[in-house]
Order: structure tokens, then sequence, then C-alpha cells
């Protein structure tokens, strides 16, 4: 991560804290080195190591591939093999020992106990007044992404505010939802109050305010709560720091990082952090976009597929909303310099050029495992702007600054789509945003979520995968009496009676 110095990034990475009953709840420290609990929390120096330490459980979590993996739980996309359980929870057939399932929970609780040590040692710690008070907002934005994170999937957790002790914590029982969200706002409002605009040089990459702002947009949002969802994304566009970053495409690309949409990213920098996404996507063909998500993008007239007379079945792809040729790799078109042939989309027909380093026309040498340091943008603009016209056309139906919304993503400069059909009633609406986020945010983390909270998984994914001729490659199970929370892990119950499993996973 860019922050600091070398140094400073070294001492974190000796933080190591807790999670409920999984970890121990001591710094995680290497017999030989000179730091330890008795020796730690002496200067600023030492605190903000140990708060980039709270950044870097990002890259085991958020950061890593549940940003993208996610997406292959819905009818975005296909996971082929087992690789974390993104099949089988498609299937229906994940339980609480499923590896995303388990990562999930104890990767968030890593990173909220470490947000909770910092925020309790901090106070203690003699340093520049204005630099505690923003450091302990980054850390409550932490603290309420990896509690967003548990409560989206779980539901009601253990809400836990103190930093970790085994003892107290071990046999906590769970939290209502509701608790849990409440505690999430309070930190993101109180986080938004002292986070600044934006940061410079070493600083780079660390929380703002715009991202508090979003992030608490998000969360209002998926709790129905409307009229105070769009008013956090209008304060996110009030702020007259974002913009949409003209090239769709480019927008993901390693040369165009922290560009003008950027609100939060996960930072990776070779040689210490890196990534797979290249060789995943590309030469794993993981994950692979289905036909369902290419049939979702409209005509470049502004219609349906199935409704557009520019449709031609010889070449289904041309004349499409050119977000579509910049997020998937098509049979017959160019990519990475050379025309993509069949055998390199093995599983669907497609694949998938965002968070990839390859352009259409050059070719450049294959990247391999951990070659990459691309950033996954966990919060970006556009999605502001979503929220916005969704929580607004929720509230009081489709009005003109809706419209306005909807028409910024439609309008950016590489995309040029015709915009929004004039009065829609809210129901018309409500499917046109519900598309708008499926084809801007595709592959991002959000889509899962999406038909959750919008209760259309028990239909969406209850359909069969198809490939690009139609055919069949999987079928998917969604029981919408148990599936749109996961099971609490398997070891935590065992660990915790006092955890009661969610609904029809006993």
């Amino acid at each position: 991560m860019r922050m600091r110095t070398i140094k400073i990034l070294r001492l974190a990475l000796l933080m190591s804290f807790a999670g409920l009953s999984a970890c121990d709840n001591n710094l995680d420290i290497n017999p030989a080195d000179q730091y330890s609990e008795a020796t730690y929390w002496k200067n600023s120096d030492e605190a903000m190591a140990a708060l980039t330490g709270c950044y870097r459980v990002l890259l085991e979590g958020a950061g890593s591939n549940w940003f993208y993996e996610t997406d292959m739980i819905t009818p975005n996309g296909y996971a082929y093999n087992e690789a974390n359980g993104t099949d089988a929870i498609a299937r229906g057939v994940h339980n609480g020992l499923t590896a995303l399932v388990t990562n999930r929970w104890q990767v968030a609780y890593k990173g909220i106990g470490r947000a909770n040590t910092f925020l309790d040692r901090v106070q203690s710690i003699e340093m520049d007044g204005n630099l505690k008070k923003r450091a302990i907002g980054e850390a409550k934005f932490l603290r309420a992404l990896n509690y967003f994170y548990l409560t989206d999937v779980f539901g009601g957790v253990p809400l836990i505010l103190e930093q970790p002790n085994l003892e107290k914590q071990a046999t906590l029982p769970r939290n209502s939802k509701a608790e849990v969200v409440e505690q999430i706002l309070k930190d993101l409002a109180e986080a938004a109050e002292s986070l600044p605009l934006k940061y410079g040089g070493a600083d780079l990459g660390r929380a703002t305010k715009g991202a508090a702002l979003t992030l608490r947009a998000r969360v209002l949002l998926y709790n129905e709560r409307w009229a105070e969802a769009y008013a956090d994304a209008q304060k996110v566009m009030d702020l007259n720091t974002y913009k949409l970053f003209d090239s769709y495409r480019g927008l993901f690309l390693l040369e165009n990082e922290l560009n003008s949409e950027v609100i939060f990213d996960v930072e990776y920098r070779m040689p210490r952090f890196f990534n797979s996404f290249d060789y995943v996507s590309f030469q794993l063909n993981r994950p692979a976009p289905t036909k369902d998500l290419i049939d979702a993008y409209l005509m470049d007239d502004g219609k349906p597929w199935n409704q557009s007379g520019q449709y031609d079945a010889a070449k289904p792809y041309e004349h499409r909303d050119p977000r579509l040729l910049q997020t998937i790799n098509c049979i017959g078109y160019r990519y990475n310099g050379q025309i993509t042939q069949a055998s390199q989309v093995v599983n669907t027909g497609f694949g998938l050029k965002k968070y990839t380093s390859y352009k259409d026309d050059t070719n450049i040498p294959l990247i391999g495992n951990n070659g990459s340091e691309l950033n996954p943008i966990l919060i970006r603009y556009a999605e502001a702007l979503l929220i916005f016209a969704e929580a607004r056309n929720e509230a009081s139906g489709p009005d003109a600054k809706v419209y306005d919304a909807l028409n910024q993503l439609r309008q950016r400069k590489s995309v040029n789509m015709p915009k929004v059909e004039e009065g829609l009633n809210k129901e018309e609406m409500r499917n046109v945003i519900r598309r708008e986020r499926r084809v801007e945010l595709a592959f991002e983390g959000i889509y899962y979520s999406d038909i959750r909270r919008w209760k259309t998984a028990e239909t969406a994914n209850n359909q069969p995968v198809l490939n690009y001729k139609g055919e069949v490659v999987s079928r998917r199970t969604f029981d919408k009496n148990r599936d749109y929370l996961w099971p609490i892990p398997a070891d935590q119950v065992q660990l915790n009676p006092a955890l009661e499993q969610n609904p029809n996973w006993h």
C-alpha cells in the first residue's frame, strides 16, 4: 500500500489482531522481533503503522477475490470449478464449511479486531491532534466496511466495539441486524466528519469523506431507507470532488488508477503486494460471463436486443451498449492484439476484460499468477449516482433528478447511449435502474447483494447458466426460505453455542 514509508508498512505487517474465537488476541509478533504489546503503541509512527495494518486486511478479503467472485453466484457469471465454494453457493449445495463462507467471517472480524485495537490504543498516544482525529475516522470507516460485509450475507452478528478479548468475547450472542446497521451508520457519519476530501503523496488510497458518505448511502439503500440514502448520495455529488472518467474501459486500467471516478480502492504494489486478476480472468477464464448478462446490454438505440431492428443474430455484439465490449471479451473480437478464439473462453464463450491489464489492439506477454498490481475499486462515483437514482425513485417516483443521474452514466464519453425514455412510471423506472446497475457495476461485487435485497434471487438464481450458443453449462438452485442469508460458519457455531444459526441451516 502506498502509505507513509516502507518502514511504517513493515511495522504494520506485524499486526495481526483477532476476530472472535478464531484467532489469538495478541499482536502476532515474531519472537525474534523487537516489538510486542508491551513495547508497541508508543508514538505516532507506530499508531499509523497499526492503522496501515487495518487496511492490509482488505487484501485478504474485499480486495482479493470477493469483489468479483460473488458475481459468479449470480446470473452474471459462472465459476467452472469449486475454488472458494462459489459454484457450490450458486448450486445451493454450500454449508457452514464452505470456504467463501468461513473466509468472509474470519477476515471481516480480523479487520474489525484490528480497527477496535487501534481505536482503543490510539487514545493514549501523544500525536498531532488533526492526524489523530483523521486516523480515528479511517479506523471507524474500516470497521464499518467490515461489519457491512458481514451483515450483507449473515444478517445479525456479534457487535464488538472493544479490542479482542477472547475471555469476554468468545461466547457473545448475535446482535440483531438492525443494531449492527445502526453502529455502521454511526461510525460512517463520524468518519465523514473527520476525514478529508482527498490526500496527496504517500497517503493516496486512504479513506476519505466521500468514501464514508457513499458507503453510508449504500448501507441505507440496502436497508430501504430511501430518503436518507439519496440524501447521503446527494452529499457525495455536492462535494464536487468526483466525476465520471471518460473511458469506461480505461477506468479499470493500471495507468488510470485513482482517477476522478475512484472514491475508494484497495492498493496493491509489487513486489510485496500482488494479485492474480490478470491470470485468473484471461488464462483461466474465471469468472466466465454468461449469456444472460450479455442479453442485459441494450442495443445502441436504447432498446433490448429482442426489441430492436438493429439486432443481427450473425453479429450479436454489434450495435450494443459500448460497455459490453469494454467489459466482456467475445469470440471474434480483438483482445490483447489478437482475435479471440472459442478455445480461449471455453466455459461460456465469454471472458472478462474488467480488471485485466490487456488492451484490445496491443499485444503484451501473458501475465502470470500473482503478477498483477491492479487496484480493485470498491467504491466509485457511478455507484453514488445509481444509489441516488434508485433511492429517490423508490421514495417519490421518477423526477428530473432521477433521470439526470442515470443519463450522466448513459452519456459518459465512451458510452454515449441514448438517454432514458421520458414519461416512465415508478415501476418502469425501477426496471431501468436495475438494468443500469447490473451492466454498469458488472463484476464489482454488487449484483449478488442486489438480487437478494430485491428478492429476485429466488427467480434469477433458479435458472440454468447458458453459454453463447444458448447451451446449458450448469444448473442452479436457490432456496427462498434459506439462501437469502449464508449459514454462520460451522466452526464458529461449534466454538460458541450462543451463536444462533440462520433459518433452515441446521
